[in-house]
Parts: C-alpha cells; sequence; structure tokens
C-alpha cells in the first residue's frame, strides 16, 4: 500500500481472522494509510476471508465478486483478497480477474501496533495468544491452513494487554485454536499445563477493573490448575466454552478425538462441580460420517442431560484433505442439517427455561455499545446481550433483567 491511500476492510471469518486485519490494517495506518468511512469506497479494500467450510467457502466468494463489481464501476482503485481462502486456494486467483493481489496468512505472528487498532470498539478485545493448530481432527482443514501450533512470547502478550487496558478495554477475550496449549513449543517440560496459567496470572497482575474470558477450551485439556485460577482470580469471568463436538465415543474415535472421548460426556458435571456459578458453552456436528439415528438420538439425550446454557450446532461439511473427506458413512446433507435444527430446537427449549429462571435478577454487565451490554456469562459475538436503556459505552453496570427477546434479554440499568 501507498502512503496516504484511503483503505475499505471487509472481515469475514471467527475473531481469529479479525484480529490478523486489525494488524494489517494497523501497521497500514501507522505507515501513512488511512481508513475510508465509506465501507464501499476507497483506493483500496481489503477483503480478509475465510475458508473452513463450505458455508464459509461461499460467503468469501460472493465478498470478492462483489468487491471486484465495485472496482468495475470505479468505487475501489485496487482489490486485496487475503486469510485463509487464497492460503488454502492459491491456484484461484485466475478465478478472480480484477483482484490484485492474493495473500495468505502471515507465516509468522506479526506483533500488533501499539496501541493497536480495535475493530471491537472500546470496551472488549480480542488478544490473540497463538497461531495455528496442534490438533488433528479429521474433519478441520485448519492445520493445513494455519500451519503448527506456534505461542506468542508472553513479554508481547502482556505488552498488548497492559496497553489495552490503559486504553479502557475492560474486557480480555484470550483467543487461540486451543488457548490451553498456550506454551506446548516453548520446550519446557510440563509446558502444556504451566504455560497458560502462569500466562493468566501474570495478567491478573495489570492493575484496573477488567474481565479476563478464555475462548476455547478443549474437554480434556481443563486442568485443576486452570479450574483453580479461575477461581481465584479477580479478573477471571465463570464462563467456559468447551467444545465437544459430540458425544458418542464411536463418532469421536472417527472425528480423531480419542482424547475427547471420557471428558465430553462428563465435562458438563465435572465444572459445574467445580465452579457451581459457572455458564458452560459448547458446540456439536452433525451428520459426521458414522453418525446413525440412534447415535444422534444419543447425542441429543446428552445434551439434554447437560443442558448447556449456550450451544451452537452445524453441519458436517466434508473438507477436501482432511481424511473425513473420503470416509463412509456419512448421512446426506439434508439430513445432517435436519439434525442440526433439532440440536438447536432442543437449545432453544433449555435455554428459554434457564432465561425463565433469570428474569428479574440482577447482574453485573458490561456496556460494550449504545444501548447494549453483556453479562459474564455471555461471551461476544455467540450469545446474547442485554438491550438497556442507559450507560456508557466501556463503563460495568448494574442491570436488572426484565424479560427475553430471542435469545436476548431486555433489562434495565439500576
Amino acid at each position: 500500500m501507498m502512503k496516504n491511500e484511503s483503505i475499505a476492510l471487509v472481515s469475514l471469518g471467527c475473531a481469529k481472522n479479525a484480529v490478523d486485519l486489525q494488524v494489517m490494517a494497523g501497521k497500514l495506518v501507522k505507515g501513512g494509510c488511512t481508513l475510508s468511512p465509506d465501507p464501499d469506497r476507497a483506493d483500496v479494500v481489503i477483503v480478509n476471508t475465510c475458508s473452513f467450510i463450505a458455508a464459509a467457502r461461499e460467503e468469501a466468494e460472493a465478498e470478492i465478486v462483489r468487491a471486484i463489481e465495485l472496482k468495475r464501476r470505479g468505487q475501489y482503485g485496487r482489490v486485496v483478497v487475503t486469510g485463509c481462502y487464497p492460503q488454502r486456494y492459491p491456484e484461484l486467483k485466475a478465478a478472480f480477474p480484477g483482484v490484485d493481489e492474493w495473500i495468505g496468512v502471515p507465516g509468522r505472528w506479526e506483533e500488533p501496533a501499539i496501541p493497536a487498532l480495535r475493530f471491537t470498539g472500546k470496551a472488549f478485545a480480542y488478544l490473540k495468544i497463538a497461531e495455528g493448530c496442534a490438533h488433528r481432527c479429521a474433519y478441520c482443514a485448519i492445520p493445513a491452513i494455519r500451519g503448527k501450533y506456534r505461542s506468542r512470547p508472553a513479554a508481547a502478550v502482556l505488552r498488548e494487554a497492559k496497553a489495552l487496558v490503559a486504553s479502557g478495554c475492560r474486557e480480555l477475550n484470550v483467543i487461540a485454536q486451543d488457548p490451553l496449549l498456550y506454551g506446548v513449543d516453548f520446550g519446557n517440560r510440563g509446558g502444556r499445563r504451566r504455560g497458560i496459567v502462569q500466562l493468566l496470572r501474570e495478567i491478573d497482575r495489570i492493575p484496573g477493573d477488567f474481565w479476563v474470558r478464555v475462548l476455547y477450551c478443549r474437554p480434556e485439556g481443563i486442568t485443576r490448575e486452570f479450574i483453580n485460577w479461575m477461581l481465584e482470580s479477580p479478573h477471571a469471568v465463570r464462563y467456559i466454552d468447551v467444545p465437544i463436538q459430540h458425544t458418542v465415543p464411536a463418532v469421536l474415535k472417527k472425528m480423531n478425538r480419542l482424547r475427547s472421548i471420557a471428558a465430553s460426556r462428563s465435562v458438563a458435571e465435572t465444572l459445574r462441580a467445580a465452579i457451581p456459578d459457572v455458564t458452560l458453552r459448547t458446540t456439536v456436528m452433525t451428520g459426521f460420517p458414522g453418525e446413525s439415528e440412534n447415535r444422534f438420538h444419543a447425542m441429543l439425550d446428552d445434551l439434554n442431560r447437560m443442558q448447556f446454557d449456550h450451544l451452537g450446532a452445524f453441519a458436517f461439511s466434508p473438507e477436501r484433505g482432511t481424511p473425513a473427506f473420503g470416509m463412509r458413512g456419512r448421512p446426506s446433507a439434508g439430513t445432517a442439517r435436519e439434525r442440526e435444527k433439532k440440536v438447536m430446537a432442543q437449545q432453544r427449549r433449555i435455554w428459554s427455561a434457564k432465561a425463565a429462571r433469570m428474569t428479574g435478577a440482577v447482574r453485573r454487565a458490561l456496556v460494550v455499545a449504545p444501548g447494549v451490554a453483556r453479562m459474564a456469562s455471555q461471551a461476544p459475538d455467540v450469545d446474547g446481550v442485554v438491550c438497556i436503556d442507559r450507560g456508557e459505552v466501556g463503563e460495568f453496570v448494574t442491570v436488572r433483567l426484565l424479560k427475553t427477546k430471542g435469545f436476548d434479554f431486555i433489562g434495565e440499568a439500576l
């Protein structure tokens, strides 16, 4: 990019992807570029893409085509496509005439400019502590796209965390493909178990009133040490997103999640016994090869028994280059989608009953946008919010929950 150019940004995919774009944009702004006030008109548009599953690829392709069309009309000077899609499909640049640059994911972690540019606003931020993945789930293309697990140096993480809190950020969301693996690549024996908790305790030493939320935690990686940190920390929110993917051992074995088998069926009870007021979220997949009708209903029964506070479901997407792509015994795509709907219908009933018990309660919440707050039990982007009548962005407020609207609460600030 050239100095004084205006840049429009399109961010697709997960929070980790958004952080990559933040870092890139921050460096460009520091170098003299400006962010365009009009997202559909700029010297350069950067489309940062995801390619995790078919739906993500379709979204990426639609945004690339849209950017090319706006360039044809003269609203963009150049189109730059970055992220997971060009990383996974370097040969597809020719399929999109009009794209000027086709750039994959960074080969190494790029440190953000301090203070960092944030797309999330003043109140909260994502703190990325590692890149890549050390697991080899049979359905997942992320290791091929992002590479092996690489922990970010603790000094750099702490420097950014301190700068974020100093800038008024009141919630640090610690993210990676598996944050609990932090430090496994540093070469110290036992580092897998000590690394993340040591880092979190160092973050706890930063002065100020702020929340720390860890996203996400594989069930087999949750240690007693991590639980103790959550119970003792002055900043930890008692919220654990634990993606189990399935509960039936035969299906988990085919997913190559062997170490998750025992934990996946008991994780909710175990964590609630250790942390009575914990909020639990999970993710499950429907339609994976080997998921018979009986096995699906066994998972549905397990989810009903475990009563997760929040849950997301998605249908299996066969990805080329993964072991699951050619597996036999795959339910039809239509069956997978119908099962996904059944899981979410059950979860709506579970959430409605939990929300009814919460109505009238008084809770602490963080104002994240005008008229919008989140409680400790609500993670950004994936859970609901509390709609409130007043409160400054970046301020903690006390709210009374009056009623529900979908997965959100209507509340009043006290």
